[in-house]
């Protein structure tokens, strides 16, 4: 179990969105805008060996930003938002390790397979992330879309996380109903996700406490994470030097 540490963009800024309030009409909510750049965070974790982060770029007017951040660790950090097959290499190419697709693959409540044979032909298996961001509904994971809003029909289960790791490296899966709350893990979803993964995957959402990362390394040893707004790097009360030393 790995910490993978976080940069999300927003409007060409660092910052801690709680992801369901993200949309085009309501009320956005805002945890933590930082006064540095993504290249800051992207040197504090080159220095701390900290591999396989993420970049998320949340909507446009990010790219310059996330480009910062990629050159200032080459290598290291993954990329995702507005990803597809015409211009995954080119971030590719800026040093993100891998690059990380939802709406490409997922939507209109559907996955496109088509979309996901041509973005595997053009980058190749080893260098795709695929996010599968879910939401409970009828006590089942559903993968979510559209800024988190709309559900596919696609399960996260163990006969779709064994098929699709076919066609990808890694899984980042958001737990969307408690991310960015700081009020702790999606217990049952961390739970299946140790029986079914046989891939690399990172789990984010609701992390604020060693205590919750207890629970994960209970509940499943093989599942890495991230952590958002709970760190004090983000305007939280979790301190990330002690995170470091925790997890080292």
């Amino acid at each position: 179990m790995n910490f993978r540490p976080c940069i999300d963009l927003h409007h060409g800024k660092v910052k801690q969105i709680v992801g369901g309030t993200l949309n085009d009409g309501g009320k956005l909510i805002e945890n933590f805008i930082s006064e540095k750049g993504a290249e800051y965070y992207a040197k504090l974790y080159k220095k701390d060996k900290l591999k396989g982060g993420h970049i998320i770029m949340l909507g446009e007017g990010n790219e310059e930003e996330a480009i910062k951040a990629l050159r200032a660790y080459p290598g290291g950090l993954q990329i995702g938002g507005g990803i597809t097959a015409d211009n995954g290499e080119y971030y590719l190419k800026y040093g993100a390790s891998h690059i990380i697709v939802t709406s490409y693959v997922f939507k209109d409540g559907n996955i496109y397979f088509d979309n996901l044979k041509k973005l595997v032909n053009k980058v190749g298996k080893a260098n795709i992330v695929l996010d599968l961001s879910c939401r409970i509904q009828d006590n089942k994971y559903y993968v979510v879309t559209d800024r988190w809003k709309k559900f596919t029909d696609f399960q996260v289960n163990e006969e779709n996380l064994n098929m699709l790791s076919k066609f990808c490296d890694e899984f980042l899966i958001h737990a969307v109903d408690v991310e960015g709350k700081c009020n702790g893990i999606e217990e049952e979803l961390i739970k299946t996700l140790g029986e079914w993964i046989s891939i690399p995957t990172t789990y984010a959402g609701g992390i604020s406490s060693f205590e919750d990362i207890d629970k994960l390394k209970k509940y499943s040893n093989k599942v890495d994470f991230t952590i958002g707004s709970a760190l004090d790097i983000f305007g939280g009360k979790l301190s990330y030097e002690d995170l470091i030393k925790y997890i080292k």
